[in-house]
């Protein structure tokens, strides 16, 4: 057993100092470096400092990022995927949010029974992604949107909040990421409003999303005080263009996309049909990949980052970056051409995927989610031309036939819309 020394002993009370003034650095320069790795790649952070002091009192910030289960998930969400194993890397505590509800408010985009399926395969990708580049998920959570947001609570905060925001203000919160139409449907007016309650039923200091949303995460700051919560701080990821220019989105036509499952001989074709101008850098979505997804994912991976072009075929030692901005420049100069970009972007890409195919491979219940969640689409069947009978009393032309239909029980469109309704129970 070690002793206390005497009080009187001068060094000892210097020592000490000097040990709590070095652990007091040393946590100051983890918690600069964690930061960094936090806002590494984003747009823009929004009240910042709520993740500074944080981080500075040595805990976890928590952080949450919502995505509405409707399209399939491609390649495009690598982007926010990275982000999220880089909060993690920095021992953030990370909340998906599985937005059912939300995608059934977003002008129907899908059916309920097919958006609830989907919440479960959205799931099994985000794993996958995560564990594709070897960061530990332990700090995350995930949490089903309906499992929540049908509570009294939440209900009567909805109603609170509804009271003091305007029509303009929530129309305008949600202009970049509810669906627009002409006589749109009121529950897009209340999509904003479940986006920001969110932030408080799910316990968290931030809140991360695409540049999109900042009209929302603007609203966000203003609306929740109104209610007696505290504001939070949002991260904002820049909108990475697709393979063929413009935002990259689930809608996109296939050869704009690339799906998580696709084959790599599938994934070299699209790389290969996609823009990427020589020498233009602005809107080149092959460059903004290497940029957003690749060089991050290589130092996730294997502690450090690096993007390897081949130039074996031109007799030339390969090309090899560890940071965007000189592949921008070689790229503008035209030393790395779309000729050499695009097949060191299908290659690193597919060994990115690789584990990904696999587990899905190796897993039952996600294959069988997969076919309930996007079900092939139904074979039409040809029709038979029914002549009719010139003969009194014969069969119904076709256009009697289905009027006979409709008047029998046959469903209507409102009755569809109807019957999903019924079927979100409140």
């Amino acid at each position: 057993m070690c002793c206390a020394p005497p009080q009187s002993f001068p060094a000892s009370h210097s020592h000490s100092t000097i040990s709590i003034s070095c652990a007091d650095a040393m946590a100051a320069a983890n918690a600069t470096e964690r930061f960094q790795l936090i806002r590494e790649n984003l747009a823009e952070v929004l009240n910042p400092e709520i993740i500074e002091s944080i981080l500075a009192e040595g805990r976890s910030p928590k952080i949450y990022w919502g995505t509405a289960t409707t399209g399939r998930p491609h390649c495009g969400y690598f982007v926010p995927a990275i982000k999220i194993a880089q909060f993690l890397a920095a021992g953030c505590q990370v909340t998906i949010l599985l937005a059912d509800i939300h995608g059934f408010l977003d002008n129907l985009k899908a059916p309920i029974e097919l958006v609830e399926q989907r919440t479960h395969f959205y799931r099994h990708v985000i794993t996958a992604i995560l564990e594709a580049v070897g960061v530990s998920t332990e700090k995350l959570r995930f949490v089903q949107g309906s499992s929540y947001q049908k509570s009294p609570e939440y209900i009567m905060d909805l109603y609170k909040m509804t009271s003091l925001v305007s029509e303009h203000d929530a129309k305008r919160a949600g202009a970049e990421v509810v669906k627009q139409t002409a006589n749109a449907p009121l529950s897009g007016l209340l999509y904003p409003i479940l986006q920001v309650l969110d932030e408080q039923y799910l316990d968290v200091d931030a809140q991360f999303g695409g540049l999109d949303q900042r009209k929302l995460f603007v609203a966000a700051k203003e609306w929740l005080p109104k209610i007696g919560y505290k504001e939070r701080a949002h991260l904002l990821n820049p909108m990475v263009p697709g393979l063929q220019g413009g935002k990259m989105s689930s809608s996109d036509q296939a050869d704009s996309k690339i799906d998580l499952l696709d084959p790599p001989e599938v994934v070299s074709k699209k790389i290969k049909k996609a823009i990427a101008a020589p020498q233009v850098v602005d809107e080149n979505g092959v460059l903004a990949f290497v940029e957003f997804v690749l060089l991050p994912a290589s130092g996730l991976k294997g502690g450090k980052r690096e993007f390897k072009v081949d130039r074996e075929r031109d007799g030339l030692e390969p090309l090899v970056y560890d940071d965007i901005s000189q592949m921008q420049e070689d790229y503008k100069n035209d030393t790395l051409t779309p000729q050499l970009l695009k097949p060191a972007v299908a290659k690193a890409l597919n060994e990115l995927l690789a584990p990904i195919r696999t587990a899905y491979q190796a897993s039952e219940d996600w294959q069988d989610v997969a076919l309930k969640a996007y079900p092939p689409p139904a074979k039409k069947e040809k029709k038979v031309r029914d002549k009719g009978s010139r003969h009194p009393g014969g069969a119904k032309p076709a256009g009697d036939a289905a009027l006979a239909k409709a008047i029998d029980g046959g469903e209507t469109q409102v009755d569809g819309a109807a019957s999903a309704v019924e079927k979100l129970t409140v």
